[in-house]
């Protein structure tokens, strides 16, 4: 017994032996075994590499679910292209082509295959960039995506950017619930989001452009600027800025403002919306009550807690509408002209380009992807619960 207490008081003073996980007792006497040192080392490897293995295990999960995604988008345009009642051969050698041209063209394109080898050269030839040729065109697909996204990116970003103001006064609506400010922006933000964007096109024109004369008409820029700015990032506010040519700079800015307003009137209304609701919920909770009674400036409570605990669901809602920008501006680049990728695809469409078109809808698929995974990484800057 005597050794028994000798022992266990060496391990008490022994700060580094108390990692024990056995207990021994020995003539009612009872303490903690003192682990050897060899599975110190390894239980220490253990807890170092944790961290390590579990941000390779989010790592690899998120990998295969974007996997899947781009799988499942690949069938899915690999599916519409099959089912469309158009013919794909027609589409590249014309209604006047013989019937010897139209079978040489059919093997070609691999049609004479069975739809498992079709979907597979299909996903190989996506891989690598090939997204066949345009008929319209009669251009690689991947060079006119890339020669028209830059357009459609710059107008919705501007157009976001607009629509941010959403957030302060979707906050402020819902500080001053049933009250005049409340009505009014609950007022502007369901006109925004109910009104047809093609009607707000048209009459934006007719009186800002038509009749004001405050902007400027369709198209990016004035014709008799046409090919004077050499394309650097296809965005024609930087490429102006690059060029040096501030008169053009203003020009292409008379030309932007309207459409990307009207973008972020519709932004800015789905945006205020949503923030509007958010805060509604938070405001009722009872810690905001508690940091009341402690005497908190309201300044303190609206944006120090109640609105740090929805920016992750504002996120969303700001990356959804984003994304919605640069897919969903279809009419508005028709109305206005502007060169992007909606108005591309809206005009393969009408020519039975369906390379074109389903080269277009991946492109759309991939930025709502891409946008999903931006928003995630930013889910655990802001909550590190989600980390």
């Amino acid at each position: 017994m005597h050794d028994d207490l000798e022992t266990a008081k060496q391990y008490r003073r022994n700060p580094a032996k108390q990692t024990l996980v056995i207990r021994k007792r020995g003539f009612g006497c009872a303490f903690k075994k003192a682990a050897h040192p060899k599975q110190v080392t390894e239980t220490n490897r253990q807890i170092e590499y944790r961290p390590a293995i579990r941000v390779a295990v989010k790592f690899g999960q998120q990998t295969g679910i974007v996997a899947l995604t781009f799988l499942g988008l690949l069938f899915a345009t690999f599916a519409i292209a099959r089912l469309v009642p158009i013919d794909p051969v027609l589409a590249v050698v014309g209604e006047r082509a013989s019937e010897e041209v139209y079978q040489q063209a059919y093997r070609d394109m691999g049609l004479d295959k069975p739809l498992p080898v079709q979907f597979g050269i299909y996903v190989r030839d996506v891989l690598s960039g090939d997204l066949g040729m345009s008929a319209l065109t009669a251009s690689p697909v991947t060079e006119d995506i890339a020669r028209v996204f830059p357009a459609t990116l710059e107008l919705a970003t501007l157009g976001t950017l607009i629509g941010l103001l959403g957030i302060p006064m979707g906050v402020f609506a819902a500080v001053y619930q049933g009250r005049w400010p409340d009505h009014i922006i609950r007022l502007f933000g369901l006109a925004g989001y109910s009104v047809p964007i093609f009607w707000l096109g048209i009459v934006g024109l007719l009186v800002f452009y038509a009749k004001l004369g405050w902007v400027s008409g369709s198209g990016r820029l004035d014709f008799y600027y046409e090919g004077l700015i050499p394309p650097v990032t296809g965005a024609i506010l930087i490429d102006t800025l690059i060029a040096g040519e501030i008169d053009i700079f203003w020009n292409a800015v008379s030309h932007i403002i309207l459409p990307a307003s009207l973008l972020g009137i519709f932004s800015l209304a789905y945006i205020s919306r949503m923030t509007r609701s958010f805060m509604l919920n938070e405001l009722n909770q009872e810690y905001i009550v508690t940091a009341r009674v402690k005497g908190l400036s309201e300044t303190q409570v609206i944006w120090r807690h109640a609105f740090r605990n929805i920016q992750v669901p504002v996120l969303t809602v700001v990356t959804l509408s984003y994304a919605g920008l640069l897919e969903g501006s279809v009419l508005t680049e028709t109305v206005f002209d502007w060169p992007g990728l909606g108005s591309y695809i809206t005009k393969a469409l009408l020519a039975a380009d369906m390379n074109a078109v389903l080269g277009g809808t991946l492109v759309v698929g991939f930025v709502f992807v891409g946008l999903n995974l931006l928003s995630d990484f930013a889910y655990k800057y802001l909550d590190p619960r989600t980390r």
